[in-house]
């Protein structure tokens, strides 16, 4: 079995690409990932979203991509030249809420419904605000990881951080974990009613 053939890729996902590499970002979402990301989304028809980091939209095409139309996606990042470049591709999607904001106040300020799968992608809501994360999952809900493993663009440290990450979910009981060392490693933790 080849798991990167017939990964079906979202139409866009090409043009993102391409404009990723033009304007040199450096923290693109893995064709693996994008893959299962799809197909957990797809699992959860008429349901709430939240994507933590953004980017230029590489992964929230994925997310996109294997919604329903009665689903809706809020996506949150900091940087408004990337938000600015998301948007332009994602307009006219009438299920997608693009936010520029500091993630952690978003997340400290947030007070509506809860999301029944969160992609943490950015160092809030994956190193910081965790619990506060894991709190907006809805019972039965997937809270979504990826870049477990070293990646070339970690600053010196960080594997601590990624250690100290997994020991905490490791040691939540309302949790069912499940490591993957594949793609770029990946932990899907499901919130236990």
């Amino acid at each position: 079995m080849n798991d990167l053939t017939k990964l079906d890729i979202p139409k866009i996902h090409p043009k993102i690409d391409a404009k990723s590499k033009e304007i040199g970002f450096t923290m693109p979402a893995d064709l693996q990932t994008g893959s299962l990301l799809k197909s957990l989304m797809t699992t959860k028809p008429k349901s709430r979203f939240l994507e933590l980091g953004t980017g230029i939209g590489l992964s929230l095409c994925w997310m996109l991509d294997g919604m329903d139309s009665e689903s809706q996606l809020v996506t949150i990042d900091n940087d408004p030249k990337l938000s600015e470049i998301a948007t332009d591709f994602f307009s006219d999607d009438n299920r997608l809420e693009i936010i520029c904001a500091d993630g952690t106040e978003w997340i400290n300020n947030y007070d509506g419904a809860k999301f029944d799968l969160i992609f943490a992608d950015a160092w809030p809501g994956k190193y910081s605000e965790t619990s506060e994360v894991l709190d907006l999952l809805n019972p039965g809900g997937i809270y979504f990881i990826d870049d477990m493993l070293h990646q070339p663009n970690w600053p010196d440290g960080h594997q601590q951080n990624v250690d100290d990450l997994v020991a905490f979910l490791e040691g939540r009981d309302d949790l069912n974990l499940t490591k993957m060392n594949w793609s770029t490693g990946l932990i899907i933790a499901i919130k236990k009613s």
